[in-house]
């Protein structure tokens, strides 16, 4: 540790960073649980619910979790509804201790690697209160985040301590020590809980070299050789997600994404996250994809921002190796979640910052110190400084936090913050449905479909919305529209396109449009129709119990004296 801490204010520090994350992150505490994900993750899947058990461990193990493979996350909310239930206090509180604890490792690891207390509390200070890491805090779900997060620095515990104990001895010797397993163990877990994880073995090159210094005084080829096995179950998750994300249809196409957009974003993308990371305003749970619609000039702003910086960290390697290590984990972090790889219909999310931002804060942490080291009444005005930025980030966080509160005031505020948000306008329009305020709803619905005409999921939900609310013949109307007409031969090939990435997707919602039109049919006294749309729902969906009662009571009527 540097001179300039004791023991005793070691232990202030534990405290003040446990005391500044629990009240920023307070309000999570009375949160509910949001319609968008938290239902399949938790309080909708009975596997869930039950707690753990023989049967539900081995579930998590053998099956896919809300499109996901994350079996320890999938574990930890079952432990959670062991423990608490449904109350939503007790998930946000356990997700709120994983925070915490991660704020405490993070200071932990960074002051043993480097000796410098005071520089490692400010990044762990930021780590804990920077607004864009309410998302990954505050939402249920997202509890592979704080989790994975708890063991990439549990691992990273692991290796500085192995490196320490194994400096000189031979590389097998290295592969075969206790620390150096239990790193590998704590870096599976890691991928268990999140396969964003991914990145953790090239973020230890980089640690590799600063603060670490191990370059030089072990071969390259052996820092690499090292991480072998850990890359090795990198790949091996990659393989398994991407397997998996693709086969439930939330892998966007090179035909519906093409190349050109997901660079485009990308580059720009990653000079808004720095943006946002310096000043945290209008987020949102939902950032529409341009889709192709950004303008050159932020494209060649982009650009000309990353070459530059990239250009001063390597420029600065030897002077100040920090800026390289914490620019290119940065970059690096964000190279699963930047959307080259498009999964879903986002174009970047505050989530994906909950590691990659750590990069950042090294770089403004240790930047601070050097360039104030000649500065007069440096500690003072360090403190003061300090001590009002975290102040208002605090704040900051802790409104955040309260946006959270229950779906009305998540995308409301999503509208608010993120201009033609046609995501948010659809959610809030199904929330506003589900609480049957079908006025409300279906002009949300409508401003979804102004902004997005061609998405056949909201014109469902309108459609729906009509029916809930009695007025059958515009719902009529509406799945006219939005499903074609059935062949007199109900055995000839149609529907959805077997063979697109996202056919689960559009097969659900095939099934469910033909089911609640043939619901609106029947309530019209047009049963033959009505029978003929029941039976094509089967035709996908065997297991429909609301179709096939629906066409029982039909054929039972029809059979009536």
């Amino acid at each position: 540790m540097d001179k300039t801490a004791n023991k005793y204010q070691i232990h202030l520090i534990y405290i003040l960073l446990a005391v500044i994350t629990f009240i920023a992150f307070e309000p999570i505490l009375h949160n509910s649980f949001i319609s968008f994900d938290d239902d399949i993750y938790i309080y909708e899947n009975s596997h869930i619910t039950s707690g753990l058990t023989v049967e539900n461990i081995i579930w998590a193990f053998k099956n896919i979790h809300a499109n996901n493979y994350h079996p320890v996350t999938t574990l930890s909310h079952m432990l959670d509804c062991e423990l608490y239930r449904i109350n939503t206090a007790g998930h946000h509180f356990t997700s709120l201790l994983f925070h915490i604890a991660n704020t405490m490792l993070l200071f932990v690891v960074l002051s043993r690697m480097t000796k410098r207390v005071w520089a490692s509390a400010f990044v762990a200070a930021l780590f804990a209160i920077h607004p864009l890491h309410v998302e990954s805090v505050a939402w249920a779900s997202e509890r592979k985040d704080v989790l994975s997060t708890f063991f990439w620095l549990l691992t990273m515990l692991a290796y500085v301590r192995y490196v320490k104990k194994m400096q000189t001895a031979p590389l097998l010797s290295r592969l075969c020590n206790s620390y150096y397993l239990l790193t590998l163990l704590f870096f599976a877990l890691g991928l268990m809980s999140k396969p964003m994880t991914v990145t953790l073995p090239f973020v230890l090159l980089l640690l590799d070299y600063w603060p670490m210094e191990r370059f030089g005084k072990v071969r390259t080829g052996k820092l690499i050789l090292e991480k072998i096995p850990f890359l090795i179950l990198s790949a091996a998750l990659s393989i398994v997600t991407l397997g998996v994300q693709s086969k439930m249809g939330i892998v966007k196409s090179i035909s519906n994404y093409p190349l050109q957009w997901r660079i485009e974003n990308a580059l720009v993308s990653y000079v808004i996250y720095i943006g946002k990371m310096i000043w945290p305003v209008n987020l949102a749970i939902f950032y529409p994809h341009p889709k192709g619609n950004i303008p050159s000039w932020q494209i060649a702003g982009a650009i000309f921002v990353l070459v530059i910086i990239t250009l001063i960290a390597l420029w600065k390697l030897r002077q100040r190796p920090y800026v390289a290590v914490g620019w290119f984990w940065f970059l690096g972090t964000l190279v699963p979640v930047i959307g080259i790889f498009q999964v879903g219909l986002q174009s970047r999310a505050d989530r994906y910052t909950y590691i990659p931002y750590i990069g950042l804060f090294i770089i403004i942490a240790w930047g601070i110190a050097d360039l104030s080291a000649r500065l007069r009444y440096r500690k003072m005005i360090l403190s003061v400084s300090a001590g009002i930025l975290l102040s208002a980030l605090c704040v900051k966080t802790y409104i955040q936090t309260i946006y959270w509160h229950d779906n009305i005031s998540l995308y409301t505020h999503a509208i608010k913050a993120v201009e033609n948000n046609s995501w948010a306008h659809h959610f809030l329009g199904k929330t506003l449905a589900m609480q049957k305020e079908f006025e409300e709803a279906i002009i949300q619905f409508k401003e979804t479909l102004r902004i997005d005409p061609e998405n056949a999921t909201v014109y469902h939900g309108l459609a729906k919305t009509y029916l809930d609310k009695g007025d059958v013949n515009e719902a009529v109307k509406l799945y006219r529209q939005l499903l074609p007409p059935l062949p007199d031969d109900l055995n000839e090939p149609r529907g959805v396109d077997a063979s697109r990435n996202d056919y689960p997707v559009l097969k659900d919602l095939y099934v469910s449009a033909n089911i609640n039109f043939a619901i609106a049919l029947v309530r019209q006294g047009n049963t033959a129709e009505a029978a003929r749309r029941f039976k094509e729902a089967l035709r996908l969906a065997p297991d429909a119990a609301t179709a096939r009662k629906g066409l029982e009571d039909i054929e039972r009527q029809a059979v009536a004296p």
